[in-house]
Order: structure tokens, then C-alpha cells, then sequence
């Protein structure tokens, strides 16, 4: 079993083998605030800090029928203790957390959070009805905000989805721009219908272009610098001058929201096709565009 399915599956042990969902999440962001190297990772959504991974693991546990799963509530069904699996810094963490917090109800959970990491409330609905109006403003303070113009490229490998959300949250990107040529990934959260998801979530538009990616056959047996090089040289001559009216697709994306994402794999832009994307972009642009790549 994964190690973070075993802090889960004490976690809940320790609170005595049943706790609603928003506190189970509120809990955990908690825990990760403590730890040295924090187990899952959150990201601010419709109710504070959220982690997309623990509810897949949630889900996955009551899969296999070591979690009982309803519309508003975990319930531990394994008699499994990993509480002595865990190391020795995880257990003190997790005692420490049910001595402070579980006499708090949800309620007091979602307010303590909000108040003590405002940036996670940001695109809560019921932040305004939890806080005070100067609690509330705080909140408003961390809502990441820029109107300059600044075309972005962002790699999801080696992090998580919360991670790369986070990202773009920060900088404040309105439209994110898969150009994967198949866009399915093994690793959690980067296939398309899930992305599109979060990005619904999150108020960020998902748009899908395929016609400016790379087919997965000819990524294969790149082991090389050079392999990579002849592999974008042939790019650069053949998708980026056939397939211009996408590229004019995202200048138009640019003019009307600014902020704007070209995704990928490759945490490394320069193994990537999306640098020369975005050069090629530029180049149409025939100004003092702005890249980032993030």
C-alpha cells in the first residue's frame, strides 16, 4: 500500500474511524503544514483547501473496501492499524493534530483554515459567510492579480496536479492551452478530462489543441540532446508553418485574456516542443511579447 494511503487510513483511525469530508480535507492540509515534506499537496477550490489526490486515494480505499464512502462522510471499515508504519516524525504529527483540533467541528475547521491560510479561500463560496468582512478582505488580498500580457509555458512532470494548479493560480492564467497531440497522461490528473475538469473549477478556460502537438511515435528513442534537436527542427518546419491558424488562435487568446499557458510534459521547456511554440508565436506577434516559462 502506498505511504500516504497508510497516513489516510491512521489519520482516520485517530478520529475515532469516522470524519465528514470537508474536515477529513481541512485535517490533512493541516497535517501537510507540518510535515517536512508534505504528503499531499492542496490547492484553493470551492471549499478551501483541497486535495484531488486524497479524494482519488478516498476513493480507491473504499474501492477495496478498507473505507466506507457516502455523500458527505469517510468511514474507516479496515481494522488494519499502519499507525507503527509510519515514521516516527508522521506519528508525532498526527498525534499532535488530534490533540489540537478534533474537539473542532467542521465549521470551526473551515474558519481556522481561512483565517490562517487566506490564500486557500480565495475561490471558496462560503468564505464570505464564514469570515468577518476584515478576515474576508484579507482574503481578498491574496487573489493573485496582473493585467499584463505574458504568454506562459508550464511542464507537469515531476509534480503534482495541486502543484501545477497552484502555479497557474499564482500568476493569475486565465486560459490554459493543452498542446499535447494525445492528451492522456498515467499520471494523476493530467489527462484531458480531468484537467478540463480542475480548470472548470477554478474558473480557467481549457482549450485543447492537438494540431500543434507531436505524435507519440515520433517522441519515441529520444535519448539524446541531438535526438531532441533533430526531432523540433523537423517540428519547426513542418507543424509551425503548416498549422498557422492556431497560433493565431492564441494571439487572439492573448489579446482577450491576457494571461494564457502553453502545457506539456516536459518540466525542462527546452526539451520540450512548446519553447518553439512559443518562439514561433512571438515571432507572429512582431512585438515585445512576453514569455515565462514557468
Amino acid at each position: 500500500m502506498y505511504y500516504r494511503r497508510k497516513i489516510l487510513i491512521t489519520l482516520l483511525n485517530e478520529l475515532g474511524g469516522k470524519v465528514s469530508k470537508l474536515s477529513l480535507q481541512k485535517l490533512l492540509f493541516l497535517l501537510s503544514q507540518s510535515q517536512q515534506q508534505a504528503t499531499y499537496h492542496f490547492i484553493p477550490y470551492k471549499f478551501g483547501c483541497y486535495s484531488f489526490q486524497a479524494s482519488a486515494d478516498l476513493s480507491t480505499l473504499a474501492k477495496y473496501g478498507l473505507v466506507d464512502e457516502t455523500k458527505n462522510n469517510y468511514q474507516l471499515t479496515s481494522k488494519e492499524n499502519f499507525y507503527y508504519q509510519l515514521v516516527a516524525d508522521d506519528q508525532n504529527t498526527i498525534k499532535e493534530l488530534i490533540r489540537e483540533f478534533s474537539s473542532f467541528n467542521t465549521t470551526d475547521l473551515i474558519k481556522h483554515v481561512y483565517r490562517e491560510f487566506p490564500y486557500y479561500a480565495i475561490n471558496s463560496t462560503i468564505a464570505r459567510e464564514q469570515l468577518t468582512t476584515e478576515e474576508y478582505e484579507h482574503v481578498e488580498k491574496n487573489i493573485p492579480y496582473s493585467n499584463e500580457k505574458i504568454l506562459f509555458t508550464i511542464g507537469y512532470e515531476g509534480i503534482s496536479v495541486e502543484e501545477y494548479f497552484n502555479r497557474l493560480i499564482q500568476k493569475d492564467i486565465k486560459v490554459l492551452c493543452d498542446v499535447r497531440n494525445f492528451p492522456r497522461s498515467m499520471k494523476f490528473g493530467f489527462s484531458k478530462n480531468q484537467l478540463k475538469k480542475i480548470c472548470e473549477g477554478l474558473g480557467i478556460i481549457y482549450i485543447h489543441l492537438p494540431g500543434l502537438g507531436i505524435e507519440s511515435d515520433k517522441r519515441k528513442n529520444l535519448a539524446t540532446k541531438k535526438d531532441y534537436d533533430v526531432l523540433f527542427n523537423e517540428y519547426k518546419h513542418t507543424t509551425l508553418n503548416s498549422n498557422k491558424s492556431d497560433q493565431r488562435f492564441i494571439l487572439e487568446l492573448l489579446k482577450k485574456y491576457q494571461r494564457v499557458a502553453l502545457t506539456c510534459f516536459e518540466s525542462d521547456v527546452s526539451y520540450c516542443h512548446r519553447f518553439h511554440l512559443s518562439n514561433s508565436i512571438i515571432r507572429k506577434h512582431r512585438s515585445s511579447l512576453k514569455v515565462a516559462h514557468l
